[in-house]
């Protein structure tokens, strides 16, 4: 579909659950390589897509390409292995018995060569002539292994039917150029980045070819007059590129080449009459004059690529859009147009996805050009900043946040990079609202953390780490949360800011992320232990007393230390009881410090038979929650949220002291009261309904107690009414 927001299509969601299940619909053959089970016949195009589906998704390999041996029901025409680790022998068993149309078999790695591609297409009889496009981009030819095939050399022109051919950076040599130009029906040929010498072989194909691709020929050895006599033959040529890549370090290298443009240029319209689209990007001595000359004596010509020659080309915004689309695979001239994109969107104020879709796609296409993602992670930042993120497709943000992320891990040293990534990753909506890999960005920008203090990167960092770890799973948290180094990163912040007394989103967001990671999670919680945090909590309870969102979250991080009942005795400090007590009482501190003080009280006297310190300050606490409880207003704003209630559950019994069953039943009625619908079924499933109307229903409990308890069960059972009549609305729509 080409909404990008629209749902999928039916067939693409069928085709990508038949990859992701391909094991249990196979078996396999005597070489491990797979067969379907039962195939049906496939629709011709869907057998292709099949194909293209299993490149994309990066399974297709020597195991998984065997399904297509079976060539009468899966019957491929157009073929993609593209990138894709697939051998000779897997190459000829599987895909050369088809009748293909078109192969792309560029930057294949492992071994497979353009001379085992050939020699295999041409051993199947209707692939000599039913094969038209083909395209061997990156792979080593090889040629000099073709073998004679009944006393005829097996070579590029076995290929009867090829109209399109693609050997741009290969090992072309001269005498396999003119094995090529010996193709009866030849249009198009790319020969760039290539080993050519000599074009004189392209006289032999002068009436079909439309069209040259020949950027950067470094070892092209004509003169100016030889080449464009060449040139000039080409009667039927509409479209060359004749393009350089202007990096180079020897600027003595093409100067042949760019004097042929020069000439070209100059020269008549009698040259080349039928061109309609000519490329001399990156070449040098091109002149405003000799271009404007060519131009007016050239009414049908429809483009002219001048990106990098100092001659217009990349004066505005289609200009660079253009130089996007058409160079993808060229790393000098992406990164001279990323250069102006930058510049252009430097103050955008509408959403472009044309135009990021095409950053995405020049940093796909160079995934280890530094030089590219320098200037792109720069340009994805432009493009997602602000509010210009919101109106932007979610699909779309999903994949460049998941290639900004792939910047990261492959530039993990490179400070410019990483602080582009992190610029366009702290964003709320997209921190927020955008799906992606949260657990790898945390675990990217925690790694980063470790080397960086530079202060405004440091408060971003932490701001990206604290919202994307309330965000993970239980899993993904408990599998961060073993890492002592992570731990060790937040303390350390959260020290340097204590020691100079600062109150700043820098120390909120770390001590919110501590918070986070230690919820239900004892192995986080014995890391916090060990590396003294315990003893930095109580300096910053003291020191920040006046400050209630500090004093929140550290105390929300022991109420987690608290429930874990063997670290319990971690706790129990006199004076650091003594003073939680202190702020349990105290009137005047806000009811959100009060209610955590009151947690961790309640969870370390629900304990009796651990409790190490004097009866009388057990008595005490006991009696202070009640009485502090009670007088505590119903909070609107949400204060917290829960996982689970399972650590409740030990407070819930009928036997606890009542300020410990008043805290439970008061926290869990906070929470129920501002969200019924999320909770109501986490109260049913954890056991917790049965607790409380065993509460409800005991003769000693505490009618304070008792009328909270009966509020969430009358919560709990409203909701089940409301979504039973819901349920009930919407199943004759769906039946």
């Amino acid at each position: 579909m080409d909404d990008a927001e629209g749902p999928q299509a039916l067939c693409d969601l069928c085709l990508a659950q038949v990859c992701h299940s391909l094991d249990s619909l196979c078996s396999r053959r005597a070489d491990g390589s797979m067969s379907l089970i039962w195939a049906p016949l496939f629709p011709q195009e869907m057998a292709d897509q099949l194909l293209h589906k299993m490149a994309t998704t990066g399974i297709l390999n020597d195991t998984t390409v065997g399904i297509f041996q079976n060539c009468k029901e899966l019957r491929l025409r157009r073929a993609s292995i593209r990138c894709c680790p697939v051998s000779a022998e897997a190459f000829r068993l599987a895909l050369c018995p088809h009748r293909l149309q078109e192969l792309d078999a560029s930057w294949v790695p492992g071994g497979l060569t353009g001379a085992n591609i050939v020699s295999g297409l041409a051993s199947n009889l209707e692939c000599r002539s039913s094969l038209q496009r083909l395209s061997l981009n990156g792979l080593h030819l090889d040629w000099e292994s073709l073998e004679e095939d009944g006393g005829v050399r097996v070579g590029f022109s076995s290929l009867q039917g090829l109209r399109t051919l693609n050997l741009a950076n290969t090992d072309l040599t001269d005498a396999a150029l003119e094995d090529i130009c010996a193709l009866p029906q030849l249009e198009t040929l790319d020969i760039s980045c290539s080993a050519v010498s000599k074009l004189t072989a392209l006289l032999e194909c002068k009436n079909t070819l439309r069209s040259l691709i020949a950027h950067r020929l470094r070892q092209l050895d004509m003169s100016p007059a030889r080449l464009l006599f060449v040139l000039s033959q080409l009667q039927a040529l509409r479209h060359l590129d004749f393009s350089d890549d202007h990096f180079a370090v020897d600027d003595s290298d093409g100067r042949d080449a760019d004097e042929t443009v020069r000439q070209l240029l100059e020269g008549s319209p009698q040259v080349l009459p039928s061109l309609v689209s000519l490329d001399i990007s990156g070449r040098k001595r091109v002149t405003e004059a000799a271009v404007s000359a060519f131009v007016e004596s050239r009414s049908g010509l429809v483009f002219l690529g001048l990106l990098a020659t100092g001659v217009t080309g990349e004066a505005n915004e289609n200009q660079v859009c253009e130089a996007l689309r058409r160079y993808r695979d060229r790393e000098c001239f992406i990164r001279e147009a990323l250069v102006h994109l930058y510049n252009l969107t430097t103050d955008i104020d509408k959403p472009r996805p044309d135009m990021l879709k095409l950053v995405l796609s020049g940093m796909q296409s160079h995934p280890t050009s530094l030089h590219i993602h320098l200037v792109a992670t720069a340009c994805a930042f432009n493009l997602t900043t602000q509010d210009l993120a919101e109106a932007l497709p979610v699909s779309l943000l999903t994949s460049t946040v998941t290639q900004l992320m792939f910047a990261m891990k492959t530039f993990p040293n490179h400070q410019q990079v990483q602080k582009n990534c992190l610029l366009a990753l702290c964003s709320d909506y997209i921190l927020q609202d955008v799906p992606f890999d949260k657990y790898l960005a945390a675990t990217l920008v925690i790694n980063w953390l470790s080397s960086h203090e530079d202060p405004t990167l440091q408060r971003m960092a932490v701001a990206v780490i604290s919202i994307l770890v309330a965000k993970l799973s239980t899993e993904q948290t408990a599998q961060l949360s073993k890492d002592v180094f992570i731990m060790k990163q937040l303390l350390a912040i959260v020290q340097q800011k204590a020691m100079v007394g600062v109150v700043d989103s820098t120390l909120k967001f770390a001590l919110s992320a501590l918070w986070n990671l230690t919820d239900e999670m004892p192995a986080a919680a014995r890391n916090f232990i060990e590396c003294q945090g315990l003893e930095l909590y109580e300096e910053v309870l003291e020191s920040y007393y006046s400050e209630p969102s500090i004093q929140q979250k550290v105390l929300g991080l022991l109420n987690n230390i608290a429930e874990v009942e063997e670290m319990q005795a971690d706790l129990l400090e006199e004076d650091l009881l003594e003073h939680i007590l202190s702020l349990l009482k105290d009137s005047q501190v806000e009811v959100g410090v009060r209610y955590f003080a009151g947690g961790i009280l309640a969870h370390l006297t629900s304990r009796p038979q651990s409790w190490t310190l004097g009866e009388e300050l057990h008595t005490t606490i006991l009696k202070q929650l009640h009485t502090s409880i009670v007088t505590w207003a119903q909070l609107e704003r949400e204060m917290v949220s829960y996982r689970s209630f399972r650590p409740f559950c030990p407070l819930l019994q009928t036997c606890q002291p009542s300020g410990v069953q008043l805290w439970a039943v008061w926290a869990i009625h906070l929470v129920c009261s501002q969200n019924t619908s999320h909770y109501s079924s986490m109260l049913e499933k954890e056991g917790v309904t049965e607790l409380l109307k065993a509460l409800a229903a005991h003769p000693d409990t505490h009618q304070d107690i008792k009328g909270l308890s009966q509020s969430i069960l009358r919560m709990v059972e409203q909701q089940q009414c409301h979504s039973g009549a819901f349920n009930n609305q919407t199943v004759p729509r769906n039946s």
